[in-house]
C-alpha cells in the first residue's frame, strides 16, 4: 500500500481521488474539497431535508459556511471529500465526508471510559453525508471504503465516528455496522440529552 502525507494532497488532491461508478451507470468523482468549491458545495448543503440536518452537525449547512471551509482547506487537520456528478455540462455534489486526523478530548473521555485508549496520532474521525434523493441507495458503500482507504495510506489504524450517531437513527446505525463499525458505548450530548447516542469505531487492520 502507497503511503500517503497530507502535503501530498494539498499539492495534487488527485492522489487522494477515486472515479466511482453507480448502479445507474453514473460516473462519480469522490475527491478532496478545492478551494473553487463553494460554488458546489453551498447548494449541496442548502439543498439537505432539515431531517438529514438533523442527524448531521458538525457546521452550519449554508453558502457562507461553504466559502469560509473552501478558503480555510488545511489537510495536515482535517481531509473533506465530496463526491462530484456531471449532469449536463454542470458539476453537482451529491455527497460530502468529513476525515479529521486526530481525535478531541471528547472522544478520548468517552471512549477511556469503556477501555479504549485512542491515540490522536494514530486514530481519526469520519463524519459521513449523502445527498437526500441519493440516500438509500448504496453511494455511502461506494465512498466509505475510499475514505478507509485513505486514512490507512495516512498511517491511522482506527475510524471513530466523529460525535456518534444517534440510536434512533436505524438506518445510520445499520449502515455503520454493516461497513464494518462497532458500537462500543452510549452518550447524550449537552445539547440534547434526550438522544442517546452510540460511539462507533472500525479497526483498519480488519478492513480488506
Amino acid at each position: 500500500m502507497e503511503t500517503l502525507d497530507p502535503l501530498q494532497i494539498a499539492q495534487d488532491p488527485s492522489c487522494a481521488s477515486a472515479d466511482i461508478r453507480l448502479r445507474e451507470g453514473l460516473a462519480v468523482r469522490f475527491r478532496p474539497l478545492q478551494k473553487q468549491d463553494s460554488a458546489i458545495l453551498g447548494p449541496y448543503f442548502l439543498g439537505l431535508s432539515e431531517q438529514t440536518r438533523r442527524v448531521y452537525g458538525p457546521h452550519l449547512f449554508d453558502q457562507p459556511t461553504a466559502d469560509r471551509l473552501c478558503a480555510e482547506i488545511d489537510p495536515s487537520q482535517l481531509i473533506r471529500m465530496i463526491a462530484v456528478l456531471r449532469e449536463d455540462g454542470d458539476e453537482k455534489v451529491i455527497a460530502y465526508f468529513i476525515l479529521q486526523l486526530g481525535v478531541g478530548a471528547h472522544e478520548l473521555q468517552r471512549y477511556s471510559s469503556v477501555g479504549i485508549a485512542l491515540d490522536p496520532a494514530l486514530d481519526c474521525l469520519v463524519a459521513p453525508s449523502v445527498a437526500d434523493a441519493y440516500q438509500s441507495q448504496g453511494l455511502g458503500s461506494l465512498l466509505m471504503p475510499h475514505v478507509f482507504a485513505v486514512a490507512r495510506r495516512l498511517g491511522r489504524r482506527r475510524v471513530v465516528l466523529m460525535g456518534g450517531v444517534y440510536q434512533a437513527n436505524e438506518r445510520a446505525v445499520h449502515f455503520y455496522k454493516k461497513m464494518g463499525f462497532q458500537a462500543v458505548g452510549t452518550f447524550a450530548s449537552s445539547e440534547h440529552p434526550d438522544r442517546p447516542s452510540y460511539d462507533m469505531y472500525l479497526d483498519l487492520e480488519c478492513v480488506d
